[in-house]
């Protein structure tokens, strides 16, 4: 049996229309507005074919508009493939033939991108969609939690990146889950400066609507534009990455932030011990979370009063989430034990598009496999040691080291490629290259990054490469990335006496 929810946007235009919905450039919207304009772009999805069933990918900046837009889609019951806009035309290519969208719905200064993309489906530019005639507005009365509305791409550590389904059932959970934990407060103001095609902002728009909150929206993040809106608006809930954290601290200086801000939510990674002290001494409460696509957002978190005795966890499974730590057999391990670690709860995907296979590897009996290393402490805490196979995670975003060496080894001067994150300090982390050279090649680090350039997005792109005689694998021929950390370490240190 399935279960229905009333349309979130129309109930919440119905239960507070005149409440604030969204601040972007200085331009209020009410929920009854936000719910007109939504309405009224649905009108023209009817017109263009998209209805319940059928699938659109969006590739947008964060702004009103697409906002707007969103929540139509979202209540005409159109599968929603939501593009990273810093991908490279050929990245976007793949992505959107594989999730076989019917209609790119792209914004006006992406035009140029979007006509390098190889994709023989109808184009709408935002411009074009304005013009558009309209039609009767078909929108759902109900959401069915089991139904698909929103698809992310992530890359795998192997080979392309795969569409995570989200249900309606997913965003509702994640916001539910999230309430429980962080309380909801009737003066309650989200900031998201973070991208909307991320999990990490669309959950935002999905909170505001269920919560009935406002959300003050930025094109993209400058610190001083942060603090100056926490004061401006009361603003009480931020979501950040320790860059983030760290560039609102030193603009902040010996300043402090209103007693009216009550939240900062840290994705993308453990904080280093001197950013929390420097939080904890300017009386801002840190929540450490951890979550992924795969999970709708947050899946724990660590409250405040923990961060310094708790130091590197990630927390507590949220309220309907539950997470094990297992060996590779399966068999779950005790506490204090290093292993995979499993996550189980209704916010939790239902699986990979067109990938039957992955999907069934990775969920097995409703426990989604990581593929990240952890344990839990006595008390059950989270620690997370290692981030799947590898992760680089660079100012909140996600870098497989796979996808970058693909890109090295198509090069014919390039014999074997190995990739692997170093710490920074401005982003966390960076992606650096280790790479051996074709005999009776000449190659230089110009040429790699040239072809890195055409392939990839820029922050996927090698800060420094290392040419070497050959790359450490093991009998089976892995990669042993542990020994290339190595020897960065050593090549520092080597410069530094």
């Amino acid at each position: 049996m399935s279960e229905g929810i009333p349309n979130w946007l129309k109930k919440r235009a119905d239960l507070s229309p005149n409440q604030e919905a969204l601040i972007f450039e200085e331009n209020t919207y009410t929920f009854k507005e936000v719910f007109d304009k939504a309405k009224k772009i649905a009108s023209k999805l009817t017109a263009l074919q998209l209805g319940r069933g059928s699938s659109a990918a969006v590739l947008f900046t964060n702004h009103a508009d697409s906002v707007f837009i969103l929540y139509a889609l979202q209540m005409a019951g159109v599968r929603t493939v939501i593009l990273n806009n810093r991908l490279t035309a050929e990245e976007l290519s793949w992505q959107l033939n594989d999730s076989d969208a019917e209609v790119l719905i792209h914004e006006a200064s992406f035009t140029d991108k979007t006509a390098l993309i190889d994709y023989n489906k109808r184009r709408v530019c935002t411009d074009e969609l304005d013009k558009m005639d309209e039609a009767d507005p078909i929108i759902l009365e109900e959401y069915e939690l089991q139904e698909v509305t929103t698809i992310m791409y992530t890359s795998g550590t192997t080979g392309n990146p795969k569409g995570v389904m989200q249900t309606y059932g997913n965003h509702w959970w994640s916001a539910t889950a999230s309430s429980l934990n962080l309380g909801l407060h009737e003066q309650d103001k989200w900031l998201c400066t973070v991208p909307i095609f991320h999990i990490s902002g669309y959950s935002i728009l999905m909170r505001s609507q269920i919560y009935g909150m406002p959300v003050i929206l930025h094109r993209g993040f400058e610190e001083k534009k942060v603090i100056d809106d926490i004061r401006k608006h009361k603003i009480t809930v931020m979501s950040v990455v320790s860059t983030m954290l760290r560039r609102i601290l030193n603009v902040l200086g010996t300043e402090k932030l209103p007693d009216t801000f009550r939240c900062m939510l840290l994705g993308g990674g453990p904080a280093p011990l001197p950013l929390l002290e420097d939080c904890l001494e300017k009386d801002i409460p840190v929540f450490q979370t951890y979550g992924m696509t795969e999970t709708s957002s947050q899946f724990a978190t660590l409250s405040p009063e923990y961060s310094i005795k708790r130091l590197g966890s990630a927390g507590k499974a949220l309220f309907p989430n539950q997470i094990r730590i297992v060996d590779a057999d399966g068999n779950e391990l005790p506490a204090q034990t290093e292993g995979e670690i499993i996550v189980k709860g209704p916010n939790v995907t239902i699986g990979y598009l067109n990938r039957e296979d992955e999907t069934a590897d990775k969920i097995r009996n409703q426990w989604l496999h990581t593929g990240d290393i952890g344990y839990l402490d006595s008390d059950g805490f989270l620690y997370v040691l290692d981030r799947r196979s590898d992760l680089i995670i660079s100012g909140g975003e996600n870098i497989y080291p796979a996808e970058i060496e693909g890109v090295l080894l198509s090069h014919p001067g390039v014999a074997d490629a190995g990739v692997i994150g170093t710490e920074d300090e401005q982003w966390g982390q960076v992606p650096v290259a280790f790479i051996v050279k074709n005999e009776a090649t000449v190659l230089s680090e110009e040429d790699l990054l040239e072809l890195c350039q055409q392939k990839l997005a820029k922050y996927k792109l090698p800060k420094q490469i290392y040419f070497v005689d050959s790359l450490p694998r093991n009998a089976a021929k892995k990669l042993l990335r542990r020994k290339l950390r190595e020897w960065l370490e050593a090549e520092r240190g080597s410069h530094e006496h």
